[in-house]
């Protein structure tokens, strides 16, 4: 294995891990709200617990990734998705479900932030939104192959057999993460937090993190009860949900992982805006027309390739910002992204509590038109004259 790929392998299966600790829950809903006797928006919480977790605990990590790097964090992230997992399967009760997902979120919080972060520590400039394609587009990979098997086991089996996915991936992300290079430090805070709060205190850096938690929210709204939306709406089972979800999540994956080299010369920041857009007129029809499945997919597909094309460039802004603390920017970026499932998950289930799938829409498409204006007052370095910041010491292919 090359020393560019020992470097990227790590960081890629770090937020594929994280994303199939998160969207297993989308093809299961359904089942355990059944066994729990409790209503779509009640399962629902269980992402806003775990979201929670991850936004308190991605706080004090931040720093601690500047101060140390991104592999202590990349093992510790593993071993605790792992736990996150297992007590996830075995809860007798909503309640301790709601717990284990605390425990899934310490692991969320530490592999996504290490996961990004790892890409400035690790890689130089040129080579960086390359990496971030990567990065960003395999988490599909938890949507393209794990929720087909989430919603195979479901069907055939119970959603508590169906936790061994997550669990499969961070096992793997934990080997990984043991084989990853020891990175310098990136920064050298004097004291903890003192990096976080220098996100907060720049105000480019506040704007990104607030026009991320935006977006978040309105895109993990639709995420969160696309399974329901599939089985209410079309009358199909969980194993049939969890081959369709993943279909978007191919185009995704294509879409990110070229993204670098599509959108070479392209404005970054007029990228983000148009894209985000984009993401909510479209996501209006997907929740108010249903003629037929395939026609829901299809705009799936297109909602898809704008959210690739978002958050691909949207990490790379973001990246930029505090380009000598990625720990500390990346630990913000993980609390908007998890605060956003959070708020998402919660709004989402309140929406179809008072309303139905078709309002959500209209909701959803406010929700992403207001990040597009929030990220449009976000400094670019690309298109923006800033001082010279020394580049990290980039990873020899």
């Amino acid at each position: 294995m090359s020393d560019r790929a020992r470097a990227l392998v790590p960081l890629v299966l770090a937020t594929v891990a994280t994303q199939a600790s998160i969207v297993v829950l989308a093809p299961l809903v359904v089942a355990i709200g059944r066994e729990f006797h409790a209503s779509l928006g009640q399962v629902g919480l269980a992402r806003s617990a775990l979201a929670a977790t991850a936004v308190a605990v991605s706080f004090a990590i931040g720093p601690w990734i500047d101060r140390t790097g991104v592999r202590p964090l990349l093992v510790a992230g593993a071993l605790f998705a792992l736990a996150g997992a297992g007590l996830t399967a075995a809860a007798p009760s909503l309640a301790l479900f709601y717990g284990a997902q605390v425990v899934t979120g310490v692991g969320v919080a530490c592999l996504l932030s290490a996961g990004f972060a790892g890409v400035a520590v690790y890689f130089a400039d040129a080579q960086a939104a390359w990496a971030v394609g990567w990065v960003v587009g395999a988490q599909s990979l938890a949507w393209i192959v794990g929720n087909p098997i989430v919603g195979v086991l479901a069907d055939g089996g119970s959603w508590r057999l169906a936790y061994v996915v997550p669990a499969a991936i961070a096992a793997l992300a934990l080997g990984a993460a043991l084989l990853a290079p020891r990175s310098p430090a990136g920064s050298r805070s004097a004291t903890p937090g003192a990096g976080l709060a220098a996100v907060f205190r720049d105000r480019s850096a506040r704007r990104w993190v607030t026009a991320e938690l935006v977006a978040y929210s309105a895109w993990t709204a639709e995420l969160t009860y696309a399974g329901a939306f599939y089985i209410e709406s079309y009358g199909v089972d969980e194993s049939e949900v969890g081959i369709l979800l993943s279909v978007g999540s191919v185009v995704f994956l294509v879409v990110s992982t070229n993204t670098a080299r599509l959108t070479a010369g392209v404005p970054r920041r007029a990228l983000i805006v148009v894209s985000a857009v984009a993401m909510g007129v479209l996501l209006v029809p997907i929740l108010n027309l249903t003629p037929s499945v395939w026609f829901t997919v299809g705009l799936f597909c297109a909602v898809a390739v704008c959210a690739s094309l978002r958050s691909t460039a949207a990490s790379t802004l973001g990246l930029a910002q505090l380009p000598d603390q990625p720990g500390s920017m990346m630990g913000a970026r993980t609390a908007s992204a998890q605060l956003g499932y959070m708020i998402g998950a919660g709004a989402g289930g309140a929406v179809l509590a008072l309303a139905d799938f078709g309002a959500l829409g209209f909701v959803l498409f406010g929700g992403m038109a207001l990040s597009a204006v929030l990220i449009a007052r976000v400094a670019d370095p690309e298109a923006e004259p800033v001082l010279a910041r020394p580049a990290p010491e980039p990873v020899p292919d």
